[in-house]
């Protein structure tokens, strides 16, 4: 059964974490290894679904797979020490343990490396799941009773509707505060700063009980 506890849910990429530069690193390293070109740029300006969602617009059906398989072995080298995390991510996650609650993080990305990049920067959620995207991440934050997802994709507020979760959205991604508003996020904030003024109003309200 779903905790009766405080569970709020977080995104990884472009929600705590600016993992462009490491994706970039990343992506130049598998390129450079099948001779297959990809434009980095563009592929870190648009992050939030899987990686093999990526790469079918650079290989071949029958080469995803193994280019997926080589850039998960590559990334820990090459992805882990550049990517900082976002302005206000570890006192978001703090403000949820704070109130007694648990922070859970919910990502599309490969969990061993996700684990990598929160053991690197020192943040200390409660749960993470990984390789669940979009309406997939329901499943976790169901399972976790998670009141609030916050994202910063349309992907992470489709996630949060179909968990019966209020959706908060980050404008630290791809998506404006326009998209991320007719996907049907409930609060929209330019950046976690804010998020702990924001969550502790909210639990003052009584919406936490």
């Amino acid at each position: 059964m779903p905790s009766r506890t405080l569970t709020v849910g977080f995104d990884l990429d472009m929600t705590l974490i600016d993992s462009r530069p490491g994706i970039k690193a990343a992506y130049l390293t598998l390129a450079a290894e099948t001779g297959v070109y990809i434009d980095t740029d563009l592929v870190v300006s648009r992050l939030g679904p899987p990686l093999e969602d990526e790469l079918a617009n650079w290989y071949p059906s029958d080469a995803i797979a193994a280019a997926a398989d080589r850039y998960r072995a590559l990334y820990p080298d090459r992805a882990i020490t550049p990517t900082p995390a976002l302005p206000g991510a570890r006192e978001a996650v703090e403000a949820v343990q704070a109130l007694g609650g648990r922070a859970i993080v919910v990502t599309a990305k490969y969990e061993p490396n996700a684990k990598l990049h929160l053991d690197h920067l020192g943040l200390v959620p409660d749960v993470l799941i990984g390789g669940l995207w979009a309406e997939g991440k329901a499943e976790a934050l169901l399972d976790h009773g998670a009141r609030i997802y916050v994202g910063d994709h349309t992907g992470d507020v489709r996630g949060a509707r179909a968990a019966d979760a209020l959706s908060v959205g980050v404008t630290t991604g791809p998506c404006d505060e326009e998209e991320l508003r007719a996907a049907g996020a409930d609060v929209i904030l330019p950046n976690l700063t804010g998020f702990p003024a924001w969550l502790n109003a909210w639990a003052a309200r009584g919406e936490a009980v």
